[in-house]
């Protein structure tokens, strides 16, 4: 089963990595100022990865495919590793949706 977990960047602001059930990082979050709003983007995620319109499929300059995950008003509120593949990709974004719904939350700082 798959986890949120926050921690505190150097900068003091927090953030949060959806990691798998094999403890593999599948989306990481921007920083935010306040605990409450790392855990308002938890529960944003968690709502939005149900839906795989939410999910926009980009690719690096380097070509190497990735994936953002956006909340309704189009604002970014997950990014993905980079991949070696659309196909991993897509695996990537499958774990994500079937990881963030029932995830636990854990504070790690």
């Amino acid at each position: 089963m798959g986890k949120f977990v926050i921690t505190k960047r150097a900068n003091g602001e927090f953030q949060f990595n959806l990691k798998a059930g094999n403890g593999q990082v599948i989306l990481t979050s921007e920083g935010y100022t306040t605990l409450a709003a790392c855990k308002n983007g938890i529960e944003s995620v968690k709502k939005n990865s149900a839906d795989d319109a939410r999910f926009e499929r980009k690719e690096a300059k380097n070509g190497a495919p990735f994936f953002n995950l956006k909340a309704g008003n189009g604002q970014i509120i997950g990014k993905s590793e980079m991949y070696s593949s659309a196909a991993a990709c897509e695996n990537g974004i499958e774990s994500v949706k079937k990881n963030a719904p029932d995830a636990d939350v854990v504070e790690d700082f």
